[in-house]
C-alpha cells in the first residue's frame, strides 16, 4: 500500500471509499418508539450510533457488524466505555459473522 497511513481507527487510509467494520456493542430504547444501536471498533476507541423506529427494525434485520465511513465515527470518551465496547465488540466478532442477525 506504500503511501497509505493508518488513521485514528487503525484502518488503512489512502482509499477514500474504504470503510471500517464496527460491531454491535449496545442496544438502547429510552423512547417507546426509537431504538439506538451502538456499533464500535474492536479496540473500543471509536463508535457510531444509529437510531431506528421499532417499525423499521421489524423490517430491517440488525446485524452483528456493519461497515461505515470512518468520518462517521466518534471517539468513545470514557475509559470504562472504551473497555466495555472493546470487550463486547471482540465477543461479537468471535461469536458471529458480520451479517448474522442479532
Amino acid at each position: 500500500m506504500g503511501d497509505s497511513e493508518a488513521d485514528a481507527t487503525g484502518a488503512e487510509t489512502g482509499d477514500p471509499d474504504e470503510e471500517v467494520r464496527v460491531w454491535l456493542v449496545d442496544r438502547q430504547s429510552r423512547d417507546e418508539n426509537l431504538v439506538t444501536l451502538v456499533y464500535a471498533t474492536p479496540d473500543g476507541q471509536w463508535h457510531v450510533r444509529k437510531q431506528f423506529s421499532f417499525q423499521l427494525l421489524r423490517r430491517k434485520p440488525t446485524t452483528a457488524a456493519i461497515d461505515v465511513d470512518p468520518e462517521t465515527l466518534e471517539p468513545v470518551v470514557g475509559p470504562e466505555d472504551r473497555e466495555r465496547y472493546a470487550t463486547q465488540a471482540q465477543s461479537m466478532a468471535d461469536d458471529h459473522d458480520p451479517d448474522d442477525q442479532v
